[in-house]
């Protein structure tokens, strides 16, 4: 199974994050092309265009919208998202079964090819006390998401993102093909900003991560190219 670094490109415009990535080339010693996330901010921001141009440029994209409505609603957004050549793109769990085989339907083109479609389980910034006092979800948080995964593998789907602490856990449940990506991940000398489940990339590589999502570490390093490349290297193990 393939295992890549995806950088979170979490910028509020096109031009910023078209500058951005004018780094990471082979002629900069890049060690990869880098797989891309565009997320909320970016999309609603500068719109599918962003992800025609970044896909035109060779990046493969991680469209991470997180949608979450009525399976109705979800399965024309994802018709809609399908046409954008992603190469991943996600939705809440919580939104229940139905929702995701709605979604995974919308997905499918005509000619029976989709992008990867994965689910959120718990967000990384989510803590046992905030699910339990906030959420009023009694369960523990791994068997939350343990039972999301279970269901996101029921309704089809490939895989879910996860925290890199849980990946190894969903994969004994689900089983070995089931790809997690997962947030979360900073370098051991690094800060944990607002998230609360995190691990190194080398430990995320360890626990049972395929693709890891690195945002700010990378983007707001002073060097984003060696941030970028010390990641490629402890995540899959080059030397």
């Amino acid at each position: 199974m393939a295992k890549d670094v995806i950088i979170a490109c979490d910028f509020s415009s096109k031009a910023e994050t078209l500058e951005f990535l004018d780094c990471f080339t082979p002629e900069n010693g890049s060690l990869r092309r880098p797989y891309v996330k565009i997320g909320m901010e970016l999309f609603y921001a500068a719109g599918p265009e962003i992800v025609r141009e970044i896909k035109s440029r060779g990046h493969n994209i991680f469209l991470d919208l997180k949608l979450h409505d009525i399976p109705n609603t979800v399965k024309k957004a994802m018709k809609v998202l399908s046409g954008l050549n992603v190469d991943m793109t996600n939705l809440h769990a919580a939104g229940t079964i139905d929702m995701m085989k709605a979604a995974l339907e919308g997905l499918t083109r005509p000619d029976g090819t989709r992008p990867l479609l994965v689910a959120v389980t718990q967000l990384t910034s989510t803590s046992q006390e905030r699910m339990q006092n906030e959420l009023l979800i009694n369960a523990t948080i791994n068997d939350t998401i343990v039972k999301y995964a279970s269901n996101a593998a029921v309704a089809g789907l490939d895989g879910v993102v996860c925290s890199p602490l849980e990946a190894g856990m969903v994969k004994s449940a689900v089983g070995s093909d089931f790809i997690t990506i997962t947030p979360g991940v900073r370098f051991a000398d690094s800060g944990a900003d607002d998230q609360v489940r995190i691990t190194t990339p080398a430990k995320a590589r360890e626990i049972g991560s395929d693709y890891i999502v690195v945002g700010r570490p990378i983007t707001a390093a002073s060097d984003p190219l060696e941030a970028y490349n010390r990641c490629v290297r402890e995540f899959l193990d080059i030397k």
